[in-house]
């Protein structure tokens, strides 16, 4: 089999995503919930819990790969805080969903995140995470980057004897939020540029191609990333290659394919001012009332609106909207951005009353 891994051409615009959120509009109840053994303990305490989901089933994600996501998975991922005035527990879900995971999963990713807000008395607030486009919430749980890699996690290659792996190519880069993302690549000559770092990890030898252009934090981390590499294998060597001047010759790009990889142009951002719409909760269609600088006083308890702050989409949902108004916020916000062409965006659901420092900043008091 070659050591090429081919990047399927995917784009959110085009997937089958008419469905998602479908499985939300089932009444979830809490002794359902409480039947469910993953959440059995589930933010009892501060900090960070991450489940895949694996044939319809939540799983435990070992503590060791947290960072990590594969682009054919589905991820929960709950973080539990205390209020700093009245030291109450808060949590975070988030539904994380791989650009190759399939409609089953993401179905159940979001089901079971609806679920775990149950069994947390409604305590949490949800968020919809889509790969290569995470909120800087989410981003921020994780000191050392986010890892992004191909396939599944039955396929992934951390049990392999390192004399066995087939080479893969990563990139190390800040997103837009400055946060460091670790991507794996089609391992293709044509995408290793001068303004990033990359790492090409052969098993027993790793590379670390520093850009010309690269940052010194993008070199720091990706050296981190490489003794980490290191200390797991034992056995493993490693270079370090300073970009330009390194020699075509250099088995460093002998061991990458001459073939052009795909774009790694990222996908447009939202609108630039703030947009406030309402939910017709009976046919989920959402109608624009105020464009430009939102407050409170444009919200109303009876009603669920959708406010556009054109990084995240958030889901208000009013003290006397319905039961199944409030468990479905994540549908409306996505049939709002898959008619608008950019169902890849964050979705937060806030409910009246709750503390959301994101929705906080993006609307006026």
């Amino acid at each position: 089999m070659s050591g090429l891994v081919k990047a399927k051409k995917y784009d959110w615009k085009d997937s089958n995503l008419a469905l998602f959120g479908s499985d939300t509009e089932k009444e979830v109840k809490k002794e359902s919930a409480e039947q469910e053994p993953a959440w059995q303990g589930a933010g009892a305490e501060p900090g960070l819990k991450i489940w895949r989901i694996v044939d319809f089933k939540v799983t435990e994600w070992p503590e060791d790969d947290y960072g990590e996501f594969y682009n054919g998975d589905s991820y929960i991922i709950l973080n539990t805080y205390k209020d700093e005035e009245t030291e109450n527990l808060l949590h975070d879900v988030h539904f994380w969903i791989g650009k190759n995971s399939s409609q089953d999963e993401y179905g159940t990713a979001a089901y079971k995140t609806v679920e775990l807000d149950t069994f947390l008395d409604d305590v949490p607030i949800q968020h919809r995470e889509v790969q290569g486009h995470e909120s800087a919430l989410f981003r921020s749980y994780f000191e050392d980057g986010i890892t992004l890699k191909e396939g599944g996690a039955a396929s992934g290659f951390r049990h392999v004897p390192a004399e066995e792996y087939t080479a893969r190519l990563f990139r190390y880069a800040r997103d837009k939020h400055s946060h460091i993302v670790l991507t794996q690549l089609p391992r293709a000559a044509s995408l290793v540029t001068e303004g990033d770092v990359f790492i090409l990890d052969c098993g027993l030898k790793i590379y670390q191609y520093n850009g010309d252009d690269s940052s010194p934090m993008e070199r720091s981390k990706a050296m981190q990333y490489v003794s980490k590499l290191k200390s797991q294998r034992g056995e493993a060597d490693s270079d370090v290659l300073d970009g330009s001047s390194t020699s075509k010759s250099h088995e460093f790009w002998e061991k990458l394919d001459e073939e052009e990889g795909d774009s790694l142009s990222d996908d447009e951002d939202g609108p630039e001012s703030q947009t406030l719409l309402k939910v017709n909760t009976e046919t989920k269609d959402s109608e624009v009332v105020k464009e430009g600088d939102l407050t409170k006083d444009d919200l109303a308890a009876d009603d669920v609106f959708i406010v556009d702050s054109g990084d995240v989409v958030f889901v208000w949902v009013g003290e006397n909207a319905s039961s199944a108004e409030k468990k479905n916020g994540i549908p409306y916000a996505h049939n709002y951005l898959r008619e608008s062409g950019q169902p890849w965006r964050p979705i937060t659901v806030v409910k009246q009353g709750q503390k959301c420092p994101q929705f906080e900043s993006a609307i006026a008091a």
